[in-house]
């Protein structure tokens, strides 16, 4: 195997603290061989499918690969900006806002980048970068703020995947999840309030997660109560009461029964109940997306309306509002403690350099070449 080095390494060479900041993913364009790619590269991650890889290969490549990707293509099209797609763009200005803040108080001995789990930029690539800039410290930051081997696992695969083919390793750290970190649930109470005193409080708030299918809480993945943790402590924050919020799942796809419940059965279901008007908020998404721009607020809100619902409000994501990036950094800062910044004074990398060519001198007295 040949192993990744550091370009033009040398002992000179300041070192770096490093922060990656990572996301689901994101096709390149809007178009069906784009999306065909992106599709190929999640659907074959075996977190994402549990099926025998055989048998899913024919339904991935005969099927879905050949239906999919022009319907998927269409909805991009519709959520897609001049720089890319929001999920790109949203997670780009949280990783420059983090960038901005620990840069006031370290200078440039971190360095924080991003990347996408599927897509571009890829992990691999990123890591490459950080690796030449000098980190020698690596802590990892997947925005999941609820755990699942489908999304947290899944990252730290490919990170691991990635470290079997480097020559030299950093020290790593991971962040796998932080359903109940008081931050995080602070910015968000405050981010809903904020909207409710600008746009007014409907009925009911609805709390929309990610779904996953049913046979992966079987099997022990804490998902599903992590949802609802985040959901009751979210609830205690804003001071709401249980009969005021409900905790429900979207984005299934194929026939399984997925966590329930549905995000769209419901939304059908309340104008009946006599809950006339809702606000939809999606705590485990950190930027807003397809899933949120397209399926909550354009898809889920004509489902409501049309079912008899009067008033119908979806609060963005909190993306890379000032709240949302303070929580982010103070989730950094405490997964940072115990590692020190490194001295990078001219004197020491001096004199790191000339140790580092005396040894050398020492052992190959005529050169290494």
């Amino acid at each position: 195997m040949q192993y990744k080095g550091t370009e033009n390494f040398n002992h000179r060479l300041p070192e770096k603290l490093g922060v990656l900041v990572t996301n689901l993913g994101t096709p390149d364009a809007p178009t069906p061989s784009a999306l065909r790619r992106y599709l190929g590269e999640f659907l074959s991650d075996p977190r994402v499918v549990e099926l025998p890889r055989p048998l899913w290969w024919l339904i991935l490549h005969g099927i879905i690969l050949r239906i999919r990707p022009r319907k998927s293509a269409k909805a991009y099209a519709g959520v897609w900006r001049p720089e890319g797609s929001p999920l790109l763009t949203h997670t780009a200005n949280q990783a420059e806002g983090i960038r901005q803040a620990l840069e006031k108080k370290y200078g440039n001995q971190v360095v924080v980048g991003f990347a996408m789990r599927y897509g571009n930029p890829a992990i691999a690539t990123v890591l490459d970068e950080m690796q030449n800039q000098g980190v020698r410290k690596l802590m990892v930051l997947p925005l999941y703020p609820q755990y699942s081997a489908s999304t947290s696992a899944s990252t730290f695969d490919a990170i691991a995947k990635d470290f079997t083919r480097r020559r030299w390793l950093p020290d790593f750290r991971f962040v796998s999840h932080y359903p109940d970190y008081p931050p995080y649930i602070e910015a968000m109470a405050a981010h809903i309030r904020g909207f409710w005193e600008q746009h007014g409080r409907n009925d009911k708030l609805i709390l929309s997660y990610h779904g996953i299918p049913l046979k992966y809480l079987k099997k022990g993945d804490p998902y599903h109560c992590e949802c609802h943790k985040t959901s009751r402590l979210l609830a205690e924050c804003l001071g709401i009461g249980p009969d005021e919020y409900l905790t429900t799942f979207q984005s299934r796809f194929g026939k399984e029964e997925w966590l329930k419940p549905y995000t769209d059965e419901t939304l059908k279901a309340l104008p009946a109940k006599g809950v006339r008007s809702i606000d939809v908020f999606c705590p485990g998404f950190s930027a807003d997306c397809l899933e949120t721009i397209e399926e909550i607020d354009e898809e889920n809100r004509e489902y409501f309306m049309e079912s008899g619902g009067e008033g119908f409000s979806y609060i963005p994501a909190m993306n890379a509002t000032p709240g949302h990036i303070d929580a982010l950094v103070q989730l950094i800062e405490d997964n940072l403690q115990g590692w020190s910044l490194p001295d990078n004074s001219p004197e020491t990398l001096q004199q790191r350099d000339a140790r580092a060519q005396q040894q050398q001198d020492m052992v190959y007295p005529g050169g290494t070449s």
